[in-house]
């Protein structure tokens, strides 16, 4: 599924926003591709799955060079054969529409899961 958000780029907020409500949070978790999100709405996270620990650095790699180019960052959990992308906008406790612009450009890296 290709989305708007994959299109956009991120603003930086630097805290000048308020954080999105979860009626929000829910609006955009359905233009993404099984992303979740957190009980408190205040992160949205995938996992993803691989053959072994080489597509995974390659994929890790990746993310680092979109988020490089967005000035924006998830947290990684790295294991042999699985990630786990987090994102949240630290700066204000939440989760803006940065989050969600890079988790679409991260399903636009054509990861299929084993």
């Amino acid at each position: 599924m290709i989305c708007d958000l994959s299109n956009k780029t991120c603003v930086p907020c630097e805290g000048k926003v308020p954080a999105l409500t979860s009626e929000q949070v829910k609006t955009y978790l359905q233009q993404l591709q099984d992303w979740k999100t957190n009980t408190a709405c205040t992160e949205i996270f995938k996992n993803f799955t691989f053959k072994n620990y080489y597509h995974v650095m390659a994929f890790v790699n990746a993310i680092a060079f979109s988020a490089h180019q967005e000035k924006h960052h998830p947290d990684l959990e790295v294991h042999y054969n699985q990630v786990t992308v987090r994102y949240s906008t630290h700066a204000i406790g939440g989760l803006s529409v940065n989050d969600f612009i890079c988790a679409a450009k991260v399903d636009q890296l054509g990861v299929t899961s084993r």
